[in-house]
């Protein structure tokens, strides 16, 4: 082979790889922004496929209580740091009355 067909050979394969490595971006852009926009959701659906994937054919119990828990405890944590623990200002941002919510802390440990 020709030092110029060598040269045309290497920019086309080179040429190829580029649109590749583009088109496994685009993809890769697109799953993202399908999870942004539902990102919990996303985030629970993975974590339970992790979940499942791990219980190496052992029967799975309590899973709706161990979800919602995790979850639950999880969002009150960052709420009340987004609020700087303002009770008040936590219960208007979640929707929920402040006795509810004093109530939900003290289940999760976080009062």
């Amino acid at each position: 082979m020709s030092a110029v067909a060598s040269l045309h050979s290497s920019s086309a394969e080179a040429h190829t790889r580029v649109a590749q490595e583009r088109s496994a971006q685009e993809a890769r852009t697109l799953v993202a922004q399908e999870r942004r926009k539902q990102p919990l959701r996303a985030a629970v659906q993975s974590a339970l496929e992790l979940f499942f994937r791990d219980l190496d054919g052992h029967q799975a119990e309590g899973v709706y209580d161990m979800v919602i828990g995790q979850v639950e405890q999880a969002m009150l944590e960052s709420i009340m740091q987004h609020t700087r623990s303002n009770q008040t200002r936590a219960a208007e941002v979640l929707g929920i009355n402040r006795s509810t919510l004093r109530k939900k802390l003290k289940q999760h440990g976080l009062l």
